[in-house]
């Protein structure tokens, strides 16, 4: 065990779980499992060495990690069987204005509001668990509600309407009971406090190994781990908008999309405003309403039902985080992420070529590009390979992915970074925001412990977080020069770190 694992250990204690992915993956390979759900079981079922049964996990799974094609069986079980079924999924919830009734969905598996009821007992038990997200992971148990139950049940609302078509003769899918997939409670405070305990260089190889990568893999190459670490950002900070172009096998699908439980890939298909924004006809919101970041991955192959519609969409919400669908408005905070594959040609020039000209034709505006803050250079970040599969004892994806959703409401190290960071006479404004949010999500996810501006070096600041905003922001600048004569020769001016506050880092 390593210095760096045995800190961890002492430090996050049960948090910690022993990932040997190149090993284990074939097991969790074949159970489809995504990694927060992988290193939840991890946690339920391994010992102190870090050694599991694989026939108890693999049962486990089947047993209550139910597919798809499996909602079949389920109903017969519950609607015919009259059993009640336990499972993890999924869940959200509707409060029915007019009527005050309470229903859920269970997205993955079809199940709508109209087709399920939530009773006033079940409701007081597990409502503090519900209501707190657009949807919930956790263990639901569910049963069925007969038309003769759902009559009875609301026998006074049918005197009272004088309308029996109106209370329904339809039977329901019911709740019966909801356990909270987190079985704990996230300790942002603590887990400031124990960062503290680490150097730089060890964090970074502590964060690496939460989203199962091996930091010994890149050897003693920074800049390749930070890079791989630059795809956290939307993870951790607002509204965060990032392009990526990489070489294919860099493991873009696996990070955005098996990682957290927060997060929504689409891969390729077709894209439409509805599904983004919102449903008008269904009186639904769409996905930037109930996630953190949504990736576009393999977006040269994705198109868009509309793309002045969307285009238009994209630009306000982009801006300000507020979308309009006719008499609609709403807002949100996901993130958005462009991926894409990008040719060697183009990559050898390093940001130099035309690398936005396989993109989509609703991302050729270079007022719809100027709104995302940064770019990725993914030809820094090499192609999979069993060396950079993590290895030993490491962060518990789960409980990592929870602290980095909670961080993001947390605007203390925004404040901190408008202190330190001096922003040159002229600066455009759209580039001092870019600059500014990507340092926060730096600043989050490197040295969350920083209380105020003294409590990190102006070298460190400057070193891990302003430097390398700024220089995400100066590639879609320069990008923007070659899409529009008007952005073209406009670079980046050099923000500065301010002294006043310059303390010495811990560790």
């Amino acid at each position: 065990m390593t210095n760096t694992e045995k800190k961890l250990r002492s430090c996050f204690d049960e948090m910690v779980v022993y990932k040997d992915l190149k090993k284990q993956s074939n097991i969790f390979s074949a159970l489809s499992l995504p990694s927060f759900m992988r290193d939840w079981i991890l946690r339920k079922f391994e010992d102190e060495d870090g050694v599991f049964d694989v026939d108890q996990v693999s049962k486990f799974v089947h047993t209550y990690l139910p597919k798809k094609e499996d909602w079949n069986a389920i109903k017969n079980r519950v609607i015919i069987e009259r059993e009640a079924v336990r499972f993890l999924a999924k869940i959200s919830i509707d409060i029915d204005i007019k009527t005050g009734q309470v229903s859920f969905s269970l997205s993955d598996f079809g199940l709508s509001y109209k087709d399920t009821v939530i009773d006033e007992a079940v409701w007081d038990e597990c409502k503090g668990d519900l209501v707190n997200g657009y949807e919930t992971w956790g263990m639901v148990e569910i049963g069925y509600q007969s038309p003769d139950e759902y009559d009875h049940e609301w026998s006074f609302d049918i005197k009272k309407n004088k309308d029996r078509s109106k209370a329904g003769k339809k039977g329901k899918i019911k709740l019966l009971s909801f356990k909270p997939f987190c079985p704990y409670r996230v300790d942002i405070d603590y887990f400031k406090e124990a960062r503290k305990e680490f150097t730089t260089k060890e964090w970074i190889d502590v964060v690496l190994g939460a989203v199962d990568y091996n930091a010994e893999g890149y050897g003693d190459d920074e800049e390749r781990k930070l890079t791989m670490l630059t795809r956290l950002l939307p993870f951790i900070e607002k509204r965060l908008n990032l392009i990526e172009l990489a070489p294919k096998g860099t493991g873009k699908s696996y990070l955005f999309g098996r990682v957290s439980r927060y997060g929504w890939l689409s891969s390729g298909g077709i894209m439409s405003r509805a599904k983004m924004f919102y449903d008008q006809n269904r009186r639904i919101e769409g996905l930037v309403a109930g996630h953190d970041f949504i990736t576009l991955d393999e977006v040269q192959t994705i198109s868009f039902t509309d793309i002045d519609e969307m285009r238009a969409a994209l630009k306000g919400y982009l801006e300000s985080g507020v979308y309009t669908v006719g008499n609609h408005e709403g807002a949100a905070h996901a993130g958005m992420i462009l991926c894409g594959n990008i040719s060697k040609e183009v990559m050898e020039e390093d940001g130099f070529g035309n690398m936005f000209e396989e993109l989509p034709k609703v991302f050729h505006e270079s007022a719809l590009i100027d709104r995302f803050h940064g770019f990725i250079k993914g030809w820094n970040i090499p192609r999979m390979n069993d060396d950079l599969k993590v290895s030993g004892w490491a962060l518990n994806s789960e409980y990592f992915c929870s602290i980095m959703h909670e961080l993001r409401d947390d605007m203390s190290y925004r404040a901190i970074v408008d202190k330190l960071v001096i922003v040159p006479d002229g600066a455009d404004t759209r580039d001092t925001e870019a600059v500014k949010r990507i340092s926060t999500a730096y600043l989050k996810l490197l040295f969350p412990n920083v209380r105020q501006p003294g409590d990190i070096s102006s070298n460190d600041f400057r070193r891990y977080c302003l430097d390398r905003a700024r220089k995400m922001r100066d590639t879609i600048k320069y990008q923007l020069g070659i899409l529009d004569t008007e952005y073209r020769g406009k670079d980046i001016p050099v923000f500065t770190v301010c002294r006043d506050y310059d303390g010495e880092y811990y560790g």
